[in-house]
């Protein structure tokens, strides 16, 4: 699959770092953006930059010269981890002024998949109204809510309840965390 993963100012740059970490593994094509303010959120958080694998596309929040900006060539999916209500409210208003915002309305006029991993908390009526807008016109919102069931020893066992959501809804196999009912 060709996937682009976006990652925007929300708090929760562990999420996109090990989603990047699992996707290096994978012979997907994967491109990836990072917004300003997603560069500004990872340097508080992770203390060191982004760990992107060289054989990924890296591009600016800025550019047009990114193929996915255009409907005319083809991506499978596009996940955008962490994604803010800013960005997800500029998506549901079709405002795209960024590589990220852009992206994320082409994936939707191609209904192509597009997955937004929300780190917010908590929701006001219009992030509500936004996000629902979202999920009409095909969206897949998925708030960053860990699961507790498996009983994750580790911050990177917790974040990776999530990302294996984010894997299933890519329909990539994964065995990040444990599924409800199955051996603890």
């Amino acid at each position: 699959m060709k996937i682009v993963v976006g990652i925007t100012g929300a708090s929760g740059s562990l999420y996109a770092q090990r989603l990047l970490h699992f996707l290096s593994q994978t012979d997907h094509e994967i491109h990836v953006v990072v917004s300003n303010r997603g560069k500004q959120v990872i340097a508080l958080e992770l203390n060191r930059g982004l760990d992107i694998p060289k054989k990924f596309g890296l591009y600016n929040d800025n550019t047009m010269d990114a193929p996915f900006v255009s409907g005319s060539t083809r991506f499978d999916a596009m996940v955008i981890i962490p994604c803010s209500v800013g960005t997800a409210c500029r998506i549901a208003q079709g405002v795209s002024n960024s590589t990220i915002t852009r992206s994320a309305d082409v994936f939707l006029k191609e209904k192509r998949k597009l997955i937004l991993v929300i780190r917010e908390t908590p929701l006001n009526l219009i992030h509500l109204r936004n996000l629902t807008t979202l999920a009409e016109a095909g969206a897949v919102i998925l708030p960053a809510c860990p699961s507790f069931y498996a009983l994750p020893q580790t911050i990177d066992d917790l974040i990776d309840t999530v990302n294996a959501r984010v894997l299933d809804h890519l329909g990539i196999d994964n065995a990040l965390s444990t599924r409800w009912k199955e051996s603890f």
